[in-house]
């Protein structure tokens, strides 16, 4: 490990304390993981701590973590920041799962970040994971008629329902997918003398 990330892990340990659940130092990069309840005033020391300076919320995304590795016994949902400090020079990733696996909910940190609110709209949206304190949590990338959340592992790969245009209604539709799942084989497809050398 280097001398820089050491002196973050220091850092790390030091301010945070018991609010840090985990801490993995792994192929040059830090990942914390801290609870629930302690995940908003984490995020609040991690930016206004001069000796950590994560001014910068670079990307926060949604995990479905109930396949990884084939054999995951773990809590299902998670949100994974990935934090900028400028001043320092060094990145943090921070990860929180949610408590609840039927009705994943965590913190909204959009009081710290506003750059958080599209994020944790998207996954949101894709996930299903509700961020409590989040003032305008809506769809962001499907439709707001969308049933159920795509990025989940148990979701159907052909979805729920399909839009149609309806000539009746005069408008576009739902109705249930009516495609047959089925194997994809792979085809090769040539002209008429395709390798026949070229005559």
């Amino acid at each position: 490990m280097s001398a820089k990330l050491e002196t973050l892990e220091n850092r790390l340990r030091e301010t945070l304390g018991e609010r840090l659940a985990r801490l993995v130092a792994a192929l040059g990069e830090i990942t914390i993981e801290t609870r629930v309840a302690d995940y908003l005033e984490t995020m609040r020391l991690l930016r206004d701590t001069p000796e950590l300076g994560f001014d910068l919320l670079v990307d926060l995304c949604g995990v479905d973590y109930s396949a990884y590795g084939g054999n995951w016994t773990g809590r299902r949902y998670a949100a994974v920041t990935h934090l900028l400090s400028v001043a320092h020079n060094w990145r943090l990733r921070v990860r929180v799962f949610a408590e609840a696996d039927d009705f994943p909910v965590l913190p909204s940190i959009v009081p710290v970040w506003n750059s958080a609110n599209w994020f944790e709209r998207e996954a949101f949206d894709l996930f299903g994971i509700l961020f409590e304190g989040h003032e305008d949590l809506r769809r962001i990338l499907t439709d707001y008629n969308f049933v159920g959340h795509p990025f989940r592992k148990d979701f159907p790969l052909a979805g729920h329902v399909e839009m149609h245009y309806d000539p009746e209604l005069g408008r576009v539709a739902y109705r249930p997918v009516s495609i047959a799942p089925r194997e994809l084989a792979p085809t090769v497809r040539r002209e008429a003398g395709y390798g026949d050398g070229g005559n």
